[in-house]
């Protein structure tokens, strides 16, 4: 996180999509951060998902390269199933149906949104629902 500069707000944004993709609370990741720092080791899967949350925000955002959007059923149905599985995974941390389930539609979301991170792909997925509520 050090070798990233950024405002606060942005470091906030940084752990609660590291947390989201780790499938722990931004208590945990700040937890975990914190016993890194203290030569602890913490779980991989939490490495992992900060690893690709600092590299998404050094990443440019860019704009998709067509004005062609997916149906508004079929990114409402894909964001039920990632916040199904999603808590599924926090009631069952180690359990690898829901993992992958919860893999499985942010990789979708990612596609449909033409977004390189979950992260992205969620927050521009939810904009896409509020503003065509009727559609």
């Amino acid at each position: 996180m050090a070798a990233t500069p950024c405002t606060a707000s942005a470091a906030r944004e940084i752990l609660d999509a590291a947390a989201s993709m780790a499938a722990v609370t931004a208590r945990q990741m700040v937890t975990a951060l914190v016993e890194r720092s203290r030569g602890g080791q913490p779980p991989r899967r939490i490495e992992r998902a900060l690893r690709l949350a600092v590299e998404a925000a050094r990443a440019p955002v860019t704009e998709p390269s067509c004005a062609l959007l997916p149906g508004l059923g079929r990114v409402t149905e894909v964001l039920d199933r990632f916040r199904i599985s999603h808590a599924r995974l926090r009631a069952d941390p180690s359990g690898a149906e829901a993992r992958q389930a919860l893999d499985d539609a942010a990789y979708t979301l990612c596609v449909m949104m033409g977004r390189r991170t979950a992260h992205q792909a969620l927050r521009e997925a939810g904009e896409y629902v509020a503003t065509h509520p009727d559609s």
